[in-house]
């Protein structure tokens, strides 16, 4: 793998992007030239290698990390699941500092969300206002990993058993993330993940659903595969051995299987050239990984001089976290807003972005839908006014990091005479 030549104010740093070799090529080649462009073998060895890397029974890939959430949601609907299935009118606690397809599916299925605020050094739900949102009503928790920053799992596992929940991870951003040295994605009853290309590993586009439950398995392939009852994998016939020996519904006895719908599901497969692309990525997660990691820690540093200026993520013990970015959020009497330093820096050719939505009930889309909240809703709309990240990917390396340090360097000294409090020697 190599990095593309930098040139200091030339050469634009985006926050994220795609880094891979000859390998992902090659591996998509071959799934051209096998013929099989459904998913097909390199989705099977990428779902056993995902297994074994996170340390689940179950992976059902998909075609985007928000097909996963939506897949994840929609599932918990099947009467196998009896009283506790999802109906209209449940309740689902998240939070509105969120990406709009951690929320979006349970609106769409008829769910009431119940929005709490979120933290502003984890970006993640308030886990101590989660008890008091809980209802006789509350069937779910869904919300995310924020950025790879896990939430406070050991205060949520023991909810979601009290009040026998539901629980999603949204780890879209957390692949690789532990708490208490396990993966992230392996706490809740299912979990989704994204392989986009901003994400830790890609397919260009693509994702996956994890659970180790083999209700919760069967429920999601029948959900993905348009509904039907068959469990077959793609190009594969009789695996029940009675494909004409079926008598389900008002069908007649000896319906052929493959074409008997139990569900109102979707088709939201992935292509093999997805999977073929996303195997060799995943031999390379570990060292993405480190990669993230020791950017983050880079920035980190060099952000503490600053931070009477910024609020940064807290450091906690129990987690090691697979930084999707750097987060951050500028203080409110800081000498200068967000957005200027936003401008100040993609002006110098270093990417930007908000932390998502920022308050997703401040959006036009959200204006009319039916909610409750609980407690106050104000870190949210700090964040959305207050909060950035930059770039940690692989892609960006130590020449990248100390330019991006020094443009933030003579941002803060051109605003820092607006300080009374601050004298630069």
């Amino acid at each position: 793998m190599k990095t593309n030549i930098f040139i200091p104010s030339k050469t634009y740093i985006p926050v994220t992007g795609k880094v891979f070799d000859d390998e992902e090529i090659g591996n998509a080649v071959q799934a051209a030239k096998d013929g099989w462009w459904t998913e097909g073998e390199f989705a099977k060895k990428f779902e056993n290698e995902f297994k074994k890397f996170l340390g689940v029974r179950y992976v059902t890939l998909v075609n985007s990390g928000s097909s996963a959430n939506l897949l994840a949601l929609a599932c918990l609907t099947s009467d196998v699941f009896k009283e506790r299935r999802l109906k209209k009118g449940d309740e689902f606690i998240t939070t509105p500092v969120a990406f709009p397809t951690t929320v979006n599916p349970g609106i769409l299925y008829g769910l009431k969300p119940v929005f709490v605020d979120a933290d502003l050094d984890t970006l993640n739900i308030k886990p101590e206002l989660i008890e008091r949102a809980i209802t006789s009503k509350t069937k779910l928790l869904m919300f995310a990993h924020t950025l790879g920053k896990p939430f406070n799992l050991d205060k949520i596992i023991p909810l979601v058993k009290k009040y026998h929940l539901w629980l999603i991870e949204d780890s879209c951003d957390a692949l690789g993330s532990t708490y208490r040295r396990k993966m992230i994605g392996t706490f809740g009853d299912l979990a989704t993940f994204s392989f986009y290309p901003a994400h830790q590993i890609t397919m260009g586009e693509g994702g996956a659903v994890v659970t180790s439950n083999p209700l919760i398995h069967r429920a999601l392939r029948q959900f993905r595969d348009w509904g039907r009852d068959c469990w077959c994998d793609t190009g594969k016939d009789n695996t029940c051995g009675k494909r004409f020996k079926w008598k389900i519904g008002d069908l007649p006895y000896g319906f052929d299987h493959k074409y008997i719908y139990t569900q109102i599901g979707f088709n939201l497969k992935l292509t093999d050239f997805q999977a073929a692309i996303g195997l060799a990525q995943l031999k390379k997660l570990p060292s993405f990984l480190r990669k993230r990691r020791e950017n983050y820690k880079y920035l980190y540093d060099f952000f503490q001089q600053y931070n009477k200026y910024f609020i940064l993520m807290n450091h906690d013990k129990r987690e090691n976290p697979s930084y999707f970015g750097f987060p951050f959020i500028v203080k409110n009497d800081a000498p200068f807003t967000r957005n200027q330093l936003s401008e100040y820096l993609e002006s110098h050719l270093i990417g930007t972005r908000n932390v998502f939505s920022g308050n997703l009930l401040r959006h036009p889309a959200y204006k009319n839908i039916k909610y409750k909240t609980v407690g106050k809703i104000d870190n949210a709309d700090i964040i959305m006014n207050n909060a950035l990240w930059i770039g940690v990917y692989p892609g960006i390396d130590g020449k990248r990091i100390s330019y991006i340090k020094n443009v933030i360097t003579n941002f803060i000294k051109q605003h820092a005479k607006y300080d009374r409090n601050e004298i630069w020697r």
